[in-house]
């Protein structure tokens, strides 16, 4: 699966002024969850949480990779955000958070979930386009540096 299948321009979104996890996590649902049917914002939001008590997924570097397995979905949806400020999120590198994004897949989803949070973190691993990330403005302009990532991987 392609990261540019998985999220839209309307599923992204920056300068979000989150002062905590759960903010930031619980703007994350509302996004992954607009325009989809059967798929509720508290639902992604408890998914989320569930995770995140099994063990933190801030990976590092200012960014977190938030993700769980919904019930009522039979595709794999993504968001991401871009905080004004970073937050707290448990990283391994204790550095606060600006930079997230959520992958929900289907309850009984195979290990193609496992394929893309690796490309995920092959993406955040990259210094230059967390740098890029973090200079754009706007969830085209976003969409489009996740589009031109995936093409040259």
């Amino acid at each position: 699966m392609q990261l540019t299948d998985l999220i839209s321009p309307d599923r992204i979104a920056c300068d979000i002024d989150a002062q905590s996890k759960k903010r930031a996590l619980e703007r994350l649902s509302e996004l992954i969850s607009r325009g989809q049917e059967n798929v509720s914002t508290a639902d992604v939001f408890n998914s989320l949480l569930a995770r995140e008590r099994l063990g933190a997924t801030g990976v590092g570097y200012g960014v977190a990779i938030p993700h769980g397995r919904l019930k009522n979905s039979k595709l794999a949806l993504g968001a991401f955000i871009k905080l004004k400020k970073g937050v707290d999120f448990d990283a391994l590198d204790h550095q606060p958070v600006d930079l997230l994004f959520a992958l929900l897949v289907p309850e009984k989803s195979d290990s193609e979930h496992l394929q893309t949070l690796a490309q995920l973190a092959s993406l955040f691993r990259d210094e230059a386009m967390r740098k890029k990330l973090r200079q754009v403005d706007s969830g085209p302009a976003l969409h489009q540096l996740f589009v031109e990532w995936q093409q040259s991987h």
